[in-house]
């Protein structure tokens, strides 16, 4: 939350959901809105526990605001993120999504420095297949666009809804900037994108998802499925790696 009130450009409102998380979530989101002049931040409350989907969509459903932005508990923005995502699509009005870089520090470190120039580049209509192309923390999209999270799924949600995206026509760019950061590693590294396994299999779901909806064709879809193999064993080598090297330092001690 702090990210957000720190930026530059400060969103007309902010919506944060609770996602029934059994804990005292719901009391501490009501005592960071009250910290607020009346009326900027509002706490949606959902009824049961239905995952990051409903939740991002209970947000979505409720927005006032032309665009939309997310942002997770685990993720803070540069203080110039929404500023340069805006003077961007008042640049070009035909954009839909704009995403930008994101990377991996821990909180309470110092944003990035600005790489000059600020570039936008618009995205092939085509699936990534050796990274994602728009981290959710990343994403600024318009709030009328004819889609939302799958509620079903509690993994790969936003790459699904991503790639439906881009894959169907909508304008869709990126800058050249990390704009916003993780606090921890975006898989293997515990919550739900800390099982690799069920990561992966959710990604060989969501593209055989997109090939059922005509939005990839076979050979992509053989293509997309090798490459994500691929990722997924680095990942579990580059996890593997890491908890080596976590349980050294802690046996130094």
């Amino acid at each position: 939350m702090i990210s957000v009130a720190n930026q530059s450009l400060r969103p007309a409102e902010v919506l944060l959901v609770d996602d029934r998380s059994g804990d005292d979530t719901l009391a501490n989101l009501m005592h960071v809105a009250r910290a607020y002049p009346p009326g900027w931040v509002k706490v949606l409350a959902m009824p049961e526990n239905r995952g990051p989907s409903a939740a991002r969509n209970c947000g979505w459903a409720h927005a006032s605001q032309p665009w939309i932005a997310f942002l997770d508990a685990d993720d803070s923005w540069h203080p110039h993120k929404l500023w340069l995502q805006m003077q961007t699509l008042q640049d070009d009005p035909h954009i839909d999504l704009i995403a930008h870089d994101m990377n991996v520090q821990p909180r309470g470190t110092p944003a990035l420095a600005l790489r000059y120039p600020v570039r936008c580049r618009i995205s092939p209509r085509r699936l990534s297949l050796f990274r994602s192309s728009f981290p959710t923390a990343s994403v600024v999209l318009r709030r009328d666009l004819p889609f939302r999270f799958d509620e079903s799924r509690r993994r790969a949600e936003d790459f699904l809804l991503w790639a439906q995206i881009l894959l169907s026509g909508y304008r869709c760019a990126r800058l050249n900037q990390v704009l916003a950061s993780w606090h921890k590693p975006p898989y293997g590294a515990g919550g739900l994108s800390g099982d690799l396994k069920a990561m992966y299999q959710a990604a060989v779901e969501v593209r055989g998802v997109l090939h059922q909806q005509g939005l990839l064709s076979t050979g992509q879809l053989y293509a997309a499925h090798t490459i994500g193999f691929a990722r997924y064993l680095r990942r579990c080598v580059l996890t593997s790696v890491r908890y080596g090297i976590a349980a050294a330092q802690a046996d130094s001690r």
